[in-house]
């Protein structure tokens, strides 16, 4: 049997070598053999059971913090952002909010609520999903400081509520039970009736003043090592400008790599290893690559 086959309900909403750069904040990436959106939990249940036991599947949401290869993804390609983006206020101090919901969205409504520290996740340039998957932060802030449970999917499509401590975490580390995916989250914050959104305005300017807001990015591509940042060690090592075909490091934040336009995936996969390769050399630091690079050489 063909791996990729599909039941006809599903076969005619499925995208066939949908190209991954439509879908990534670099635009780059090859095609991705199925992309397939789901209406709500129980039509991703019965799609991923579907599906041949053997066929990969990675979900994406606002396909930040991503590099997809030129060659592209094989198996099947879960869009999540604007179909899990429940968002309700549980208690005084508690929410739900599903993995499709954009971060500075969830800050926007915590605010509202009077909800607190919630306004670090403007600066997260992604889902609750992939926020939750590498404990992302912003500003002094991160992700599983306020998660109380979690829900999740599996390949069986079995929905399953795990606490917390079902999860070991990290500085933008996150390690659950395999083949399992994020649909939402709990999450408590204190009550800050005083909190404004200005708070968000002053932090997205300061955000705007220092990164390049606007070009093609995927955000901080490197972890900052214990002690030192990221874009200090790039930029003494006089990389700030370099470049390699169409991709860059920013000259505005060194911890940055934009795409021209022209960049190819192989482009900005090469910089990378050649910052990390320099940086290692001047500084003695390995570097540790914050974006999660997927698929196939071109």
């Amino acid at each position: 049997m063909n791996s990729l086959a599909l039941p006809p309900d599903f076969e005619t909403r499925v995208l066939r070598n949908e190209r991954m750069a439509k879908h990534t904040s670099w635009h780059v990436g090859g095609p991705a053999d199925m992309f397939f959106t789901p209406l709500d939990v129980a039509d991703l249940a019965g799609f991923l059971r579907s599906l041949e036991p053997a066929t990969p599947v990675m979900w994406i949401g606002l396909g930040s913090n991503l590099l997809v290869r030129d060659g592209g993804i094989r198996g099947a390609v879960i869009d999540t952002h604007g179909v899990f983006a429940e968002l309700d206020r549980l208690n005084d101090n508690e929410i739900w909010a599903g993995a499709g919901v954009a971060c500075a969205k969830l800050a926007k409504q915590c605010i509202k609520w009077g909800l607190g520290p919630a306004e670090f996740f403007a600066g997260i340039p992604g889902t609750l999903g992939g926020a939750l998957a590498m404990n992302a932060g912003a500003f002094g802030g991160e992700t599983w400081n306020h998660v109380v449970a979690v829900a999740t999917l599996d390949r069986a499509g079995v929905r399953r509520e795990r606490p917390a401590a079902d999860f070991t975490v990290s500085y933008r580390h996150v390690e659950g039970p395999t083949d399992e995916w994020f649909l939402g989250a709990r999450l408590r914050f204190e009550q800050r009736p005083g909190v404004s959104s200005e708070d968000i305005r002053l932090m997205l300017a300061r955000r705007k003043a220092t990164q390049p807001i606007g070009e093609w990015s995927c955000g901080s591509v490197f972890t900052n090592p214990p002690g030192d940042h990221a874009a200090r060690l790039i930029d003494s090592a006089g990389l700030k400008g370099f470049r390699i075909g169409g991709a860059r490091v920013s000259e505005m934040h060194a911890n940055f790599i934009v795409n021209d336009g022209s960049a190819s995936a192989t482009d900005i996969e090469q910089l990378i290893a050649h910052v990390r390769q320099t940086v290692e050399q001047v500084h003695g630091v390995t570097l540790t690559p914050e974006v999660r690079m997927v698929g196939e050489e071109g």
